[in-house]
């Protein structure tokens, strides 16, 4: 199983979901809390183990007093990063996720980008990313490392989410901000500053790529092959 962002995701998302007892899909704030995890390179087996850690402590908890029931990943978090540093203590699983891009054909990975840049060649609401399209499509053609592909790639993104903070009305900018702030309200006493400020570009990232329909272009989000 490759293990790219599709897997990471659906595997926290269903196990989440087991521990639960019940379906809830995951909020913005919850995809969020998922991409700083694989942007700092946390195994998917600290996550899982994390999950784990948390609700059988909620469990053990919820026979002795009534608890209200856990309606977000973020109220995992501690216990996530607790298993990452005891996994690294004990020299096990420290490495970072990553794209296994040796795995990867050639076919699905221009797919991929000439499928994005079609996407930000129709943004007719920001014509400025015209210029993001034509370098997708000059990467899609070029056989570059896949590792080298993939730096591109992050410059780019990062190009792409300065344009579109620049573009965007401050009023919803600062909406958008402010719903951010709301939803990881209840879970700040439970994380690191760090890791706040963390999910809090995250969340901006995910509402500012919704508010335009446009893809994640890294090889990270690419569609699995059947």
């Amino acid at each position: 199983m490759q293990n790219n962002y599709i897997n990471y995701f659906t595997e926290i998302e269903e196990h989440f979901q087991r521990r639960r007892g019940s379906i809830l899909l995951l909020s913005t704030l919850d995809w969020a809390l998922i991409d700083t995890w694989r942007e700092a390179g946390v195994p998917l087996a600290a996550v899982l183990r994390g999950i784990d850690a948390a609700f059988d402590k909620y469990e053990a908890r919820k026979t002795r007093a009534r608890m209200r029931k856990v309606n977000g990943l973020a109220w995992c978090a501690q216990a996530v990063m607790e298993a990452v540093e005891a996994m690294q203590e004990a020299a096990v699983g420290g490495s970072p996720v990553q794209t296994e891009a040796a795995g990867l054909e050639r076919e699905r990975i221009a797919q991929h980008l000439h499928a994005a840049a079609t996407i930000f060649a129709r943004a007719a609401a920001l014509p400025a990313l015209r210029e993001i399209a034509d370098r997708l499509e000059q990467l899609a053609q070029q056989k570059l490392p896949h590792e080298e592909l993939e730096r591109h790639l992050s410059a780019l993104e990062e190009k792409l989410f300065a344009l579109l903070i620049t573009h965007m009305p401050a009023e919803e900018l600062e909406q958008m901000r402010e719903q951010a702030a709301r939803e990881l309200a209840p879970y700040r006493s439970r994380m690191q500053a760090l890791q706040i400020r963390q999910i809090e570009q995250q969340f901006l990232r995910r509402r500012l790529l919704e508010r335009y329909d446009l893809p994640r272009i890294s090889l990270f989000y690419m569609q699995q092959g059947e």
